[in-house]
């Protein structure tokens, strides 16, 4: 992770999306700043004034009243920069937080579909929570606080410098000496800070896991081991975290005794230079007196102090910066490869053909071995085979969620590496074994296969497909609004409303991977009536465990470790006695 790059970066984006506000924001920052070193040079005139005067108090108050008049002029200009920077720096932040989050959004849904099967979900939503949230408290507390803090040391020290010598290198000796400690305690706890960001995504992505699966975990009792996992990943963000706070906590208190030592030593060295008679070395040519050496103690007290908050505010950037990385790693992922010009018109018919195709999820193991085949519109092709056989791998080949190795797939002809994947995507009806429903009411569920759909062609797809029935008894129909995925569904009625929706599409090729595995017989056998019709003229592909749903298929390929080893009709297959009629019969099970 390159930390300097990453903060380079965020500048640049930060001046990208604020290019007027931004530089406004920064000035009155930089005013207020100024503006707090000023103290220490009206009490140098001050007590100057009533050091040497050889006047009576009243003479000399009119001009002490007047430096009073004007330093409190300074800080109400002061207060107003202060109003504004807070108004503006709320601004800047929310809608730094808002351009982020929509750029990794809008990323996201550029992202090929291997992004999503290689990174755990729970990951991936870490870099909208925590990541975001540390990237907040680094661009509104602390970046702004310490750019206050540099400021504040530079001009504190050109008065110091102006006032006297040698009373700052006793200073700088001082901060030489807090430097090495923040350096070697701060250097330690930034690597912590960026291991607990990336403990904290494993833990979310473990915790979103159990989350999914807790019907499982309950079910095979597995709540022990569900815990010892969820301890260890805890225990190692804890002890990350633990690091990280402990050196960043220690730091503040030694850099204060510190500053509060140095503060001692300064006096005593300014009263050792003043009983000494010393000659004094300044930029302003002033004598070493005590209105010099007072107002230095403050500058001292406030050179420190500001020290000691530059090394506290450089943990919480370490740990922005680290949070913008893995934004920055979402937001540069590489986008789904999309270098397809061709689109499919209303003219085009939905044959589809794999021509001798290889394919691998990774380039050690091939999963398709030299694929050929040819469907047709109107005609029904089966996928059917063990677990792990590469059935749904060539489902998830035809809308080019992943692109082949060798040979090729042909729609009406034309090669789909050459078509944008938006027109391809929206000639297929697609229906997972695992639904994905939307919160949402059933209706809006539905319509999302066409959002340009009218209510009843919703309604229609649902009678199609055996839907409608079930919907009209839930408690507000069409209108009844899911939540939790559908959670207050059965499977088998998420299923149908998965397949309502894909009816609604009305695409030219239809994949149904499992579609009713989680229909009963009965149910099964009245969507079975709905499926004919609305695969009637479409090319459609079937993939099924259950055989007694693909008997009327017009093409049955039987498929083992990524190949065809059988093709044929339902008795074609049967009189061959070959796997299938091992499937079918049930003698696979018992060879």
């Amino acid at each position: 992770m390159n930390t300097g790059r990453n903060f380079v970066r965020l500048v640049r984006e930060l001046f990208t999306f604020y290019p007027v506000k931004l530089p406004v924001n920064i000035f009155l920052i930089l005013f207020c700043a100024a503006i707090n070193t000023a103290p220490s040079i009206f009490i140098q005139k001050i007590i100057a004034l009533i050091e040497l005067s050889d006047s009576s108090w009243q003479v000399v108050s009119v001009n002490v009243v007047r430096l009073l008049g004007i330093l409190g002029g300074f800080y109400v200009l002061s207060l107003l920069g202060a109003v504004l920077v807070g108004q503006l720096g709320a601004e800047i932040t929310q809608g730094v937080l808002m351009q982020f989050r929509r750029k990794m959004f809008t990323k996201m849904q550029n992202l090929p579909v291997k992004f999503f099967d290689t990174n755990p979900h729970g990951d991936i939503m870490s870099r909208y929570t925590n990541d975001v949230d540390s990237l907040r408290q680094m661009v509104s507390q602390a970046l702004p606080q310490m750019l206050t803090a540099a400021i504040t040391v530079f001009a504190i020290l050109g008065i110091m410098l102006w006032f006297s010598l040698w009373l700052t290198l006793v200073t700088l000796l001082g901060i030489v000496v807090m430097f090495i400690v923040t350096k070697k305690i701060g250097g330690r706890s930034a690597h912590n800070f960026r291991a607990q960001q990336r403990f904290t995504g494993k833990l979310e992505a473990f915790t979103e896991e159990m989350l999914n699966g807790q019907k499982v975990v309950k079910v095979f009792c597995r709540e022990r081991e569900s815990i010892e996992g969820f301890e260890e990943l805890n225990a190692e963000l804890f002890a990350e975290a633990e690091k990280a706070n402990k050196r960043a906590n220690t730091l503040g208190p030694i850099l204060n005794n510190i500053g509060n030592i140095l503060y001692v030593v300064t006096a005593l060295s300014g009263g050792i230079l003043i009983l000494a008679g010393a000659r004094n070395v300044s930029l302003s040519g002033l004598p070493m007196s005590i209105s010099v050496a007072i107002p230095f103690l403050n500058m001292t007290k406030q050179f420190a102090m500001n020290i000691n908050q530059l090394s506290m505010h450089l943990n919480a950037i370490v740990l922005g910066l680290a949070g913008t990385g893995r934004i920055f790693a979402l937001i540069d992922a590489q986008p789904e490869d999309d270098s397809g010009t061709s689109t499919l018109d209303d003219s085009s018919a939905g044959s589809i053909e794999f021509q001798h195709v290889d394919f691998g999820y990774t380039r050690d193991v091939q999963v398709l071995h030299d694929i050929t085949l040819s469907a047709r519109p109107g005609q029904k092709t089966a996928l059917v085979g063990s677990t792990g056989a590469g059935k749904t791998t060539i489902a998830n080949l035809i809308p080019r969620f992943y692109d082949v190795d060798g040979g090729a797939i042909l729609y009406d002809g034309g090669n789909i590496n050459g078509l944008t994947k938006s027109s391809l995507r929206k000639k297929l009806g697609i229906v997972l074994q695992d639904t994905n429903l939307f919160t949402g009411t059933v209706l809006e569920n539905i319509r999302y296969g066409n959002l340009e759909a009218a209510d009843e062609e919703c309604v229609n797809a649902a009678r199609l497909v055996g839907a409608d029935e079930f919907i009209r008894r839930l408690p507000e129909g069409y209108s009844t609004v899911l939540t939790g995925g559908g959670a207050n569904l059965s499977q088998g009625q998420r299923q149908l409303i998965a397949i309502a929706r894909a009816a609604a599409a009305n695409p030219e090729v239809m994949i149904l991977d499992e579609a009713t595995s989680s229909i009963d017989t009965r149910t099964e056998a009245l969507v079975q009536r709905g499926m004919d019709a609305l695969m009637k003229g479409r090319t459609v592909f079937v993939i099924a465990h259950r055989l007694s749903t693909v008997r009327n298929s017009d093409l049955i390929l039987v498929m083992e470790h990524g190949e065809i080893i059988e093709r044929g009709t339902h008795e074609e297959l049967m009189t061959q006695k070959g796997q299938y009629y091992k499937l079918y019969t049930g003698a696979f099970e018992l060879s």
